[in-house]
């Protein structure tokens, strides 16, 4: 049984969704090391499940989940890389952005890193 959101977590899902949006529109014309997200506002760790909440329910490309969970690991005390990675010849080319250390999907990789962003 699912337990209802507690206010940190709604908080926490609230700023994950303005910092998907945020994400989104800079990644346009900006590169992922010159994305600025919004101010996390300060919430405990635990909130993260708010965090995570909108981000599987929030249509979002694997970059902008990546620069989110990288920004509030960061304020958390857990700093890692996003990772860029590609894979494939020409005909079947993919590409995947995932936090460092994170597994990727085994059925969609493997990826050979292109680029790191730092946190």
């Amino acid at each position: 049984m699912r337990r209802p959101p507690d206010l940190p977590s709604v908080r926490a899902a609230l700023w994950a969704a303005r910092a998907v949006r945020g994400a989104r529109a800079q990644l346009r014309t900006t590169a992922p090391a010159d994305v600025v997200l919004p101010r996390l506002p300060e919430l405990p760790p635990s909130a993260e499940r708010g965090v995570r909440a909108v981000l599987r329910r929030q249509p979002s490309t694997c970059l902008e989940r990546a620069l989110v969970l990288q920004r509030w690991r960061a304020a958390h005390g857990d700093p890692r890389d996003v990772v860029i990675g590609v894979r494939g010849p020409a005909t079947s080319f993919s590409a995947h952005a995932w936090l460092e250390d994170e597994q990727v999907d085994p059925s969609v990789g493997p990826f050979e890193e292109l680029l790191r962003v730092r946190p």
